[in-house]
């Protein structure tokens, strides 16, 4: 399964999107199941932001997406809430590689200029460059995803990319 093309609606963040802000931490106490706690998807930051998400939105913020803690959980609560893809200026660090790991794309690209509920595709041309079309009149150019990463991305993350090498035991 390729996960680009990606089509999706623009749901605005700004920047310093803390990953307590996604998911607050009391929440991981009652539960760490993603179907669950995706009813509190930015709760704190964007009350009743969860129930208006629809499946294959995109998330697009500022700089440092995903700063503070490290915890997997603010990123598998995206995934719960059926969003693929986050488009930012920039991400924390640790956030980066949590989504990557569990199979949520994050691109970076610049954000600015993007309103809320815009239609989005996140494709590859023909030389293999990233891509985002907003609307039907912008495209903008994305940073690089390793091909690794595509090839991860696209198994679903890291534990499904090595057990489908058999470079994992279950």
């Amino acid at each position: 399964m390729s996960l680009l093309p990606l089509h999706g609606r623009a749901r605005v963040l700004g920047d310093d999107v803390n990953t307590d802000y996604i998911i607050s931490s009391r929440r991981k106490k009652e539960t760490i199941d993603p179907l669950q706690l995706r009813r509190y998807l930015l709760e704190d930051a964007v009350p009743g932001f969860a129930d208006t998400v629809r499946c294959g939105d995109v998330l697009v913020a500022g700089h440092n997406f995903g700063c503070g803690s490290a915890m997997e959980v603010a990123v598998t609560v995206v995934l719960g809430a059926g969003i693929r893809a986050v488009v930012a200026k920039s991400f924390s660090r640790t956030y980066l590689r949590n989504a990557m790991n569990n199979g949520l794309c994050a691109v970076t690209a610049d954000t600015s200029g993007i309103a809320e509920g815009t239609p989005l595709l996140l494709r590859r041309d023909e030389a293999g460059t990233l891509l985002l079309d907003v609307a039907e009149d912008t495209t903008l150019p994305c940073d690089p995803i390793a091909p690794f990463m595509l090839e991860m991305l696209n198994a679903g993350g890291l534990i499904p990319y090595l057990r489908a090498r058999g470079d994992f035991s279950p």
